[in-house]
């Protein structure tokens, strides 16, 4: 018997947004190539694996990049695109796609803006946040 595993997964799109209101450069209209890893925990399966990086691949490219990729995000979404909320986002699309593999749970994702620049959003930090609302 083998212990939970994680798997995780990079990805990367290309986007512009402007952080209207912020009192710097952000607040003009720029690009970025992101970078999103992707990981997911669960038990290993009769075929050996967790989830097939095939179909983790094509989960999150249906569920993510093909909404973001070579968009302005401030057209396509309804707050300030800022790492923080395009995490928040991702997170809850991406559980929502992963509904469909019981065993395998979101675990984390870092969305890096730049190459030094990166948020990170856990499980941890999501379930904290929901106990202390729900309590």
């Amino acid at each position: 018997m083998l212990p939970e595993i994680t798997l995780v997964k990079s990805f990367s799109f290309e986007a512009a947004h402007c952080l209207e209101g912020y009192p710097g450069n952000c607040a003009r209209l720029h690009g970025h190539t992101y970078r999103l890893e992707v990981a997911v925990k669960g038990k290993v399966q009769e075929n050996d694996m967790v989830l097939d990086f095939d179909e983790l691949k094509a989960l999150v490219k249906e569920n993510v990049i093909d909404k973001v990729d070579h968009y302005y995000l401030n057209e396509i979404f309804p707050f300030r695109p800022t790492c923080e909320r395009l995490l928040w986002y991702f997170w809850q699309a991406l559980t929502k796609a992963l509904s469909k593999y019981p065993h395998v749970e979101l675990e984390k994702l870092i969305l890096w803006e730049t190459p030094n620049s990166a948020a990170v959003l856990t499980r941890a930090a999501v379930e904290a946040c929901k106990a202390a609302h729900e309590g």
